[in-house]
């Protein structure tokens, strides 16, 4: 009888800070990833293995997250955001070279994307500096916040790496907009941005030009840059109502879609179940976002607020950009499908947001100060 009160305890004290309905609902999104990786793989077990180990390592990491109390949480902004960018600085001198970008460093006996970091330590630093200047906010403040998002993002954009860019910038916006920028303020900065695309366009790369152009036409290099985009479209039309079923998705295992099992694993889930699986993943898409807002707006501070709001739109934003891109209806940013493509570093990542979002939940009760 003390054996089975003892565990009773046990498990008590480790389910305590996760939020039921966030956990099944990322386990279920897991679960669907693992069975989509087997075909895309061409059951390849040790890419679900892999995949699999690293799930385990995120949902330990995203339990730890949440038995942080967010006061912990605010003290770590800034030292977090200060090593980001230093880590950055160090990507830009002794950064490894891959495919072109320089995105990678080394620490002892492995690597790091640093980029990755950022996702979640510009919100989290942002989140920190509204919440210090709650009661006094005004235009300079704003105009702090702007320069933290700009650090990051412009080295980040050195790289190059457009997508993670964007990405950091868009969590960043959704901070500044929830923190209460004026719509005045974003209105001139959209019609800014606008006058500033001519310069914008001279200062991509020549492959991103390119990703533009296909988008509007892929078919002027259907052999070359429109051949992800093309190929993608292919496959999703041809998954019908219900889909070719599992294993038998002629575009996948015919090797005709490129990087099936990162950035364009929807293409795969597409063919293979059709409409109905993607509506089945939206659905689980959407229960976490609801859920997730759900926690923000039950926040009592101003900190838990604009953390959960970021993290929970961030979110939205990654799963958004990816179905958009492999659609054709967006350019190809190199944007992973969140909780589905495979790859560690963006799934450790998510995770930590959730266990935020479960620390705030958690703690809500508790005063600000």
């Amino acid at each position: 009888m003390n054996d089975y009160y003892l565990l009773r305890r046990a498990w008590a004290r480790l389910h305590t800070p996760i939020d039921g309905w966030l956990f099944w609902l990322v386990i279920a999104i897991f679960t669907l990833s693992l069975v989509v990786l087997f075909s895309a793989s061409n059951q390849n077990l040790d890419k679900v293995t892999n995949k699999f180990t690293f799930m385990l390592i995120s949902l330990g990491i995203m339990w730890a997250v949440a038995n942080i109390k967010p006061q912990f949480l605010m003290q770590l902004a800034v030292p977090g955001y200060v090593v980001g960018v230093l880590l950055l600085l160090g990507v830009a001198l002794f950064g490894e070279v891959v495919n072109g970008s320089r995105r990678w460093l080394h620490v002892g006996v492995t690597r790091i994307q640093p980029s990755e970091i950022l996702k979640i330590m510009v919100p989290m630093m942002l989140a920190w500096y509204f919440q210090k200047h709650e009661n006094a906010l005004r235009w300079q403040h704003f105009g702090v916040a702007a320069l933290i998002i700009a650090v990051p993002a412009l080295f980040i954009l050195k790289q190059p790496d457009l997508g993670t860019a964007t990405l950091i910038m868009a969590s960043g916006f959704f901070v500044l907009f929830l923190a209460g920028l004026p719509w005045k303020v974003m209105a001139t900065g959209a019609l800014l941005f606008a006058a500033s695309l001519p310069l914008v366009w001279n200062m991509l790369h020549d492959y991103q030009r390119k990703r533009v152009l296909t988008l509007i036409d892929p078919t002027t290099d259907p052999l070359g840059a429109g051949y992800h985009i093309i190929q993608s479209m292919i496959a999703i039309g041809s998954g019908g109502p219900f889909g070719k079923g599992w294993l038998s998705g002629t575009q996948t295992h015919l090797e005709f879609i490129p990087e099936r099992t990162t950035d364009f694993i929807f293409a795969v889930y597409a063919e293979e179940f059709g409409l109905a699986g993607n509506l089945l993943l939206l659905v689980l898409y959407l229960l976490v976002i609801a859920r997730s807002l759900m926690i923000t707006a039950k926040a009592t501070t101003l900190f838990g607020r604009l953390m959960g709001g970021s993290i929970t739109l961030s979110f939205f934003t990654y799963a958004f950009v990816n179905m958009g891109m492999v659609a054709g209806i967006l350019p190809v940013v190199g944007v992973p499908l969140p909780l589905v493509s495979y790859g560690g570093t963006a799934m450790v990542t998510l995770l930590i947001g959730f266990g935020i979002l479960m620390s705030i939940h958690k703690n809500r009760p508790l005063i600000k100060r």
